[in-house]
């Protein structure tokens, strides 16, 4: 608002005066900050809603008894962590769990770093044999492992194949040791390409000024992939290592669909058994109680890989 001030010099004219405008409330600090959230907002609402939400849920759930049939819950407190121990099944679910686990981030790691090392070299064909192990990854989960299941029956097409060059094989889903391997295979067979193209990207971005200077300082192969390959795709060691072990320790479709948790327990893993529990048998908190310990082990095993990072890891400090 402007006012007019007078001075004692009578020749002299009114002088105006401005009061200083009001400050803006929309600062650009403040619309860069809006901005910021509006931009994490869709992955803030889907970590409620799919995160801690259902973590909440499986916490309260583990502390009551609930019968869905009637809808009538009973606080039992702590009384399902209690029964873990006494569980005489979970021994044999813990066992398979570490078996397949271990299985699948064996192989898939290696088998993964193994063959993005081989299509890492310029040949004919090379793109062609990217698309091939890459292809299963894209195809459904459940019809993937259908398919297997019909390879591995008696008389399936993997011992027709065995028969062929005069071998017997075995059933390969009716025995415990052949179904774990049968449903690590089919496991690491659809996902290694996963792995391979992770490592195959962090292999390309190897300068390859590194190679040429060792070469004429007379390094081996071996010493070349062991003292610059390898510790430039640390990195991407990790990642993929983070990836394989949450992705085994999840893996349900496989399990349901080739062997149904038999024979026996034999192939029985905890995501399974959380199932069973909860779905099956219709005991909600010990399936809930299951689950979170599931949710334990991923987060212990994610957040050590991730300690160990500085010690293995280049260029961490």
């Amino acid at each position: 608002m402007a006012t007019l001030t007078t001075t004692p010099d009578s020749d002299r004219a009114p002088v105006e005066t401005r009061s200083a405008p009001r400050p803006s409330f929309w600062t650009t600090r403040r619309r860069d900050v809006l901005t910021g959230y509006l931009f994490i907002a869709p992955q803030l609402v889907g970590v409620l809603l799919f995160v801690l939400i259902p973590v909440g849920l499986a916490i309260w759930y583990s502390l009551n008894k609930w019968n869905v049939f009637t809808g009538k819950q009973v606080f039992v407190g702590g009384d399902h962590y209690a029964a873990l121990a006494s569980d005489p099944q979970l021994p044999s679910v813990l066992l398979a769990t570490v078996v397949f686990s271990g299985g699948v981030v064996v192989l898939n790691i290696t088998l993964g770093l193994l063959i993005a090392v081989l299509l890492n070299r310029r040949f004919r064909g090379a793109t062609f044999f990217r698309t091939l192990f890459f292809s299963p990854v894209v195809v459904s989960v459940v019809a993937w492992t259908l398919v297997w299941g019909f390879l591995l029956q008696d008389n399936g097409g993997i011992n027709g194949l065995l028969h062929a060059i005069g071998v017997d094989g075995p059933n390969w889903l009716q025995h415990g040791d052949t179904a774990m391997l049968s449903v690590v295979v089919s496991q690491v067979v659809r996902s290694v390409g996963v792995n391979m193209v992770l490592f195959l990207a962090a292999l390309q971005g190897v300068p390859s000024e590194l190679y040429e200077a060792a070469r004429i300082d007379g390094a081996g192969s071996r010493s070349i992939f062991a003292r610059i390959t390898l510790p430039l795709i640390s990195p991407t060691v990790l990642l993929t290592a983070i990836i394989t072990v949450v992705g085994a320790l999840q893996s349900f479709a496989q399990i349901a669909v080739l062997t149904g948790g038999g024979p026996e327990l034999s192939t029985t893993v905890l995501v399974y058994y959380v199932f069973q529990q909860a779905f099956e048998f219709n005991d909600i908190g010990y399936g809930s109680t299951l689950a979170l310990m599931l949710l334990s082990f991923v987060m212990v095993l994610t957040l050590l890989q991730w300690q160990l990072r500085r010690k293995w890891v280049f260029h961490e400090q």
